[in-house]
């Protein structure tokens, strides 16, 4: 008698917990099969032997009920490649690197989601923010501030909610009334740092906390590594506010690199261990330097959509002078008048150029004719460059 097929929705909360991820052989497998035959193979034993290296230590462990249950006790859901909020385009990502040959690219077989499931859409227009644990002040206000200005334009901001920078990022976005993601090396129904319990139950109401993982999964090691690359795939690019040389965020940064992804790195202080690995990759090229959200945005964002405003310099009063003119203003003296034959010889200018200059610098408020000579003045307000046709310029 054949075998019942299950629900798509108990198949995948099945097969999540079967095999950790990343597992490429039960994603192909899947990719064949579909979900709940699969799922029947599987847990018959019926499967190849790459397919059974993955799966065999769980295949008889049947409890997608009660993992659903446990989801929905925490207000999270599973969502699967079979539903619209399913995000497709970011996760094929893992399809191109494995393509080119990348070891252990294989995108979920599903994903359980407290808070905003539409993943699709959380993800459309996003950046991971992503950095050391033990992050100093400088790092955790550039990060908070980064991400206030991102989510303020329209960014969903995406980290992993551990202490240091992956906290003031959240922070920072929440801060603006932005979207943000927090990608877990866990269940979603464990709070992971205990210490951001509350900060997930912020971001699942203004966004989504998101695991691979099935509810009850305690961290390890090892899925703090898978989890980097979740995160790394689900941006459009990664900024690393602070990293040591060895360190997550710098494998996040690895990561996204082999999936396609932009890489951009916030320099710190030289005498900083914590920079040590954004200064690494701006060196070898393998990240841009950013100094703001703006210049974030502009990197990452929609072509034409989010560029930039180039901070504007100070505009002084001599700007609008030649560089005739300008030598004959910087020849005056301020405290002590100046004749035209003094102003001459300091300038190295002809005195009939001089005479020509010194009324134009008087009209502009450069200079001021007093009973000893000409003086400097610093200028009531220099004409611009766009008014009057350009520079000052006197008749010859």
């Amino acid at each position: 008698m054949t075998e019942a097929l299950p629900s798509i929705e108990l198949a995948r909360a099945y097969l999540s917990r079967v095999a950790e991820p990343p597992a490429p052989a039960l994603v192909a497998f899947v990719a064949r099969h579909g979900p709940q035959r699969s799922a029947v193979l599987i847990r018959s034993g019926e499967v190849p032997a790459e397919v059974a290296k993955v799966t065999t230590a769980r295949a008889e462990v049947w409890r997608p009920e009660a993992d659903l249950r446990a989801a929905a006790e925490v207000g999270a859901r599973l969502l699967t490649p079979e539903d619209d909020e399913w995000p497709a385009w970011r996760l094929l990502s893992f399809t191109a690197a494995a393509i080119r040959g990348k070891e252990d690219a294989a995108e979920p077989v599903a994903l359980w989601v407290r808070g905003d499931p539409d993943l699709a859409r959380l993800t459309e227009q996003s950046v991971a923010i992503v950095g050391a644990r033990a992050a100093t002040g400088y790092g955790e206000h550039v990060s908070a501030e980064f991400a206030h200005g991102l989510a303020r334009r329209g960014f969903t901001v995406i980290s992993g909610a551990a202490y240091g920078i992956d906290g003031a990022a959240h922070g920072g976005a929440l801060a603006a009334g932005g979207q943000t993601v927090a990608v877990l090396a866990c269940g979603v129904d464990i709070p992971y740092p205990a210490g951001h319990a509350r900060l997930l139950d912020r971001i699942a109401s203004a966004g989504a906390v998101v695991s691979e993982y099935p509810p009850g999964t305690r961290v390890g090691r090892h899925r703090f590594l898978v989890r980097n690359r979740l995160i790394a795939a689900l941006a459009e690019g990664t900024v690393v506010v602070e990293a040591g040389l060895r360190s997550g965020a710098s494998n996040t940064a690895a990561t996204a690199r082999t999936l396609g992804r932009m890489v951009l790195a916030v320099p710190g202080p030289i005498t900083s261990a914590m920079s040590v690995g954004c200064h690494a990759m701006l060196r070898e090229g393998e990240a841009q330097a950013v100094t703001s959200a703006a210049e974030v945005a502009e990197s990452i964002g929609r072509i034409g959509g989010d560029l930039t405003v180039e901070p504007e310099a100070p505009v002084r009063p001599t700007d609008a002078l030649d560089p005739r003119s300008l030598r004959v203003h910087q020849a005056l003296r301020e405290r002590a008048g100046s004749s035209p034959e003094q102003v001459s010889m300091e300038a190295g200018i002809p005195i009939g150029q001089v005479r020509a200059v010194l009324p134009m610098l008087e009209l502009a408020g450069l200079a001021q004719r007093g009973d000893t000579g000409w003086r400097r003045c610093s200028g009531r307000s220099a004409p611009s460059r766009g008014e009057g046709g350009g520079p000052i310029t006197p008749a010859t």
